[in-house]
């Protein structure tokens, strides 16, 4: 090649706009009004899901709950059949979403609504039960977070994180009951580790009884630098040891949405340092059997974000 020819391919190179690199697996957490909208309209799904693989996201976070006053899942699950089937044969996986701010959710750690968490969650697994194989879920992700309660202080937050353990166990019940075998893990906070909880006559970290508890973690690790202190790498680390000597995963969960606190999202510094970010970890955790890939947050910021960076 001449070096008019390798200068050319260079401009034409930098030119091209920033997209996902191949690598460890991307989830893309996806609420309501977009899963609906690509659950009910084959059209928006058949966009949405070129969209995703053009930026090699392998796994969709899929709300599966009531929505404006109808729940698909239950009234029309056919929907959900050919959308997941749709992603399957493209070789991607899809995790129901369960907790919705539209549903209030965070009331779901409580005892009180305990019946409400585990419907959410049986109607779940017995649509798989009544799914074949091709469009069953793959997985759950919970996205219950008992800090954004108002009644979370210093004075109740051990109790509302043993109410959140306790809600837990009994969701983690349910699937034993129906022999299920999808993936389930809740989205938690990187600060759990900070937090020294006794639970069923166990004291230690919060975050290693919810690792303990359940198939995987979305650890929301919410920094905009991979390295050094305060970043995505310390935050994750001691998740990522104690999953390692325990045999369960750890996806890490990142923001692109805006936010007044810059550090906590990618949305000012954008996709190029997104995606050199995500490379860092991923080398760094290369070694790590717990590791589980990224998770992104969320679909409609996502793209939009993309959108604004285009050149």
């Amino acid at each position: 090649m001449s070096r008019f020819s390798r200068l050319c391919l260079a401009l034409l190179l930098c030119a091209l706009p920033v997209v996902a690199m191949a690598g460890a697996g991307r989830a893309v957490w996806t609420w309501e009004a977009d899963s609906y909208a690509m659950v009910k309209d084959p059209s928006v799904a058949q966009e949405a899901v070129a969209y995703l693989q053009s930026q090699h996201i392998d796994t969709v976070y899929l709300y599966a709950d009531a929505y404006q006053g109808h729940d698909l899942l239950v009234e029309h699950p056919g929907v959900y059949r050919a959308f997941i089937e749709r992603l399957h044969k493209q070789h991607m996986k899809v995790y129901a979403l369960l907790g919705s701010a539209y549903l209030h959710t965070e009331n779901y750690v409580l005892p009180a609504y305990r019946r409400q968490a585990e419907a959410m969650f049986r109607r779940v697994v017995q649509y798989n039960v009544a799914a074949p194989a091709s469009a069953r879920f793959d997985g759950a992700n919970l996205d219950i977070e008992p800090h954004i309660l108002d009644e979370w202080n210093d004075n109740t937050r051990e109790r509302l994180l043993a109410d959140f353990l306790d809600m837990g166990d009994a969701l983690m019940k349910i699937k034993r009951e129906y022999h299920a075998t999808l993936a389930v893990g809740p989205a938690i906070p990187f600060w759990l580790d900070g937090i020294e909880l006794e639970w069923k006559g166990v004291r230690r970290p919060v975050s290693e009884h919810v690792i303990d508890l359940f198939d995987y973690v979305a650890l929301m690790d919410y920094r905009h630098k991979a390295e050094g202190s305060d970043s995505i790498l310390s935050h994750a680390a001691s998740e990522i040891a104690y999953a390692d000597h325990v045999g369960k995963k750890v996806v890490i969960g990142l923001e692109v949405s805006p936010n007044e606190l810059e550090k906590v999202t990618f949305d000012q510094v954008g996709p190029k340092v997104f995606e050199q970010a995500l490379g860092t970890v991923e080398q760094a955790l290369r070694n790590d059997p717990s590791f589980a890939g990224f998770a992104i947050h969320h679909y409609r910021s996502y793209r939009n974000w993309i959108e604004r960076n285009r050149d």
